[in-house]
């Protein structure tokens, strides 16, 4: 079971709002929607976890490019939410590696034969779609500093696990209002 929650600094404190990700395809997606959520450019934390497996938190302060922590990038890889979390920059993957596999170019473009092409798959072992999977750490990735300047160090932020959005919300003063949308 997953929950999304917006939380929005304002002068009068923090306010939350429940969101769905369904319309969300990409990073910039979600951080638009954050930046919806806050007219005067303040902070805006989006905070999504997947029940008993992994959380994260994405931080947009105004035009600034968005701020990611993930709990388990190897947990979260495997949900749809997740992997929209988890940027080729986070993982430390260069862009331009993805972009040659989702060609699908099989070297039967130049008249080659797709016989002769098998044969070389065969003695790669897949390492270019086997790489990408393994890229992906086991443990967290982002910027675990992400919280520090709101109350959540680094070390407090991984330490988190069963009930962390629940526990960086009591940090923030924003209990109240999160569970207004829980």
């Amino acid at each position: 079971m997953y929950f999304a929650a917006l939380l929005a600094r304002t002068e009068d404190g923090w306010e939350a709002s429940d969101t769905e990700l369904d319309d969300v395809e990409t990073l910039s997606d979600l951080a638009d929607l954050a930046r919806e959520a806050s007219p005067d450019e303040d902070t805006v934390l989006v905070l999504i976890e997947q029940e008993d497996s992994w959380f994260g938190v994405v931080r947009i302060d105004g035009e600034e490019d968005p701020r990611i922590y993930v709990s388990d990038a190897a947990a979260a890889a495997r949900s749809s939410y997740g992997e929209i979390l988890l940027t080729d920059e986070l993982l430390g993957r260069d862009p331009d590696d993805d972009v040659l596999d989702a060609l699908d170019l099989d070297g039967t473009e130049d008249g080659e034969d797709e016989d002769d092409d098998e044969d070389e798959d065969e003695g790669s072992g897949g390492a270019t779609s086997g790489g990408s999977a393994e890229a992906v750490p086991h443990g967290p990735v982002g910027d675990a500093g992400i919280l520090d300047d709101l109350g959540v160090t680094e070390k407090e932020l991984k330490a988190l696990s069963d009930d962390a959005l629940t526990e960086i919300a009591d940090a923030l003063g924003a209990s109240a209002v999160l569970e207004t949308v829980r």
